[in-house]
């Protein structure tokens, strides 16, 4: 990075507390969570800026109480603070509800220089809420980034995107998507535990903190809902051939003839 570069201050991660496990039938509350993988990339490039720069890194996710975990755990890999956005009224949100959720909290910890995200979420997989909520912040935004270098003003941006490699330049305020491969998680260390989960102070918004409306959040504010979940049935078996590479050859060309692969 360049001695002169501007760094942000203030640096804050969305994250999401992803279920473990779930019974079948309609999404429900679970006592059983973890930090969503592909957030660990965007915490881990927050918590470099940091370390060279200085500045603020706070976490914020939204989900009920035993999901506070997870800012736990992401204070225990150098985040400076966590908010837990919960309420009864923020349960079965689709991705604009959530992203409502998260801009009302972006608005209240304002000023914010960047807003960091996953590229997507382990559990649904839509890869909206990063896009959403910088629109409704109206911030610029770059998804996908593979590399991030502090400029005098901003940040130069890299990703690569259908075999060509882009670069932006960006100004703050800002927000981008980290791509899973941009950095890799550091290990939480033994010394890094304690001050987590026992000295360190996990806030808690409800709706009236945001200052939103029971109407725009949780299931009232959602476009889409979630019908129901079920386990798929796995049906792909793997089998080995045996014998000599001549006999492996033939028993694999006669059982791609017979299933009209060739």
């Amino acid at each position: 990075m360049n001695d002169t570069a501007m760094t942000p201050n203030k640096i804050i991660v969305c994250i999401k507390p992803v279920v473990l496990s779930a019974s079948g039938g309609t999404a429900r509350s679970t006592d059983s969570y973890e930090l969503n993988p592909f957030d660990r990339p965007a915490l881990e490039v927050a918590l470099q800026m940091k370390e060279k720069r200085g500045g603020t890194v706070i976490v914020v996710a939204m989900g009920p109480e035993p999901s506070a975990f997870v800012l736990n755990e992401a204070m225990a890999m150098g985040a400076d603070a966590g908010i837990l956005l919960c309420d009864r009224a923020l349960a079965g949100a689709d991705t604009l509800a959530t992203s409502t959720t998260l801009a009302a909290a972006m608005k209240k910890l304002l000023p914010v220089d960047l807003i960091l995200f996953g590229t997507r979420s382990a559990d649904s997989d839509t890869g909206h809420v990063g896009p959403q909520t910088a629109v409704l912040l109206d911030l610029p935004l770059v998804t996908g980034i593979s590399s991030v270098d502090a400029l005098r003003n901003g940040l130069r941006v890299e990703r690569r995107i259908d075999d060509f490699q882009e670069e932006y330049e960006v100004s703050f305020p800002a927000a981008l998507t980290i791509h899973p491969g941009a950095a890799r998680p550091r290990d939480i260390g033994l010394l890094g535990m304690v001050p987590a989960f026992e000295e360190r102070k996990l806030t808690i918004w409800g709706l009236k903190d945001l200052g939103l409306s029971p109407d725009r959040v949780g299931e009232s504010g959602s476009a889409t809902a979630v019908l129901s979940l079920s386990k798929t049935q796995r049906t792909r078996m793997c089998e080995f051939i045996t014998g000599s590479t001549d006999d492996q050859v033939d028993r694999l060309l006669d059982r791609l003839l017979a299933s009209g692969l060739l």
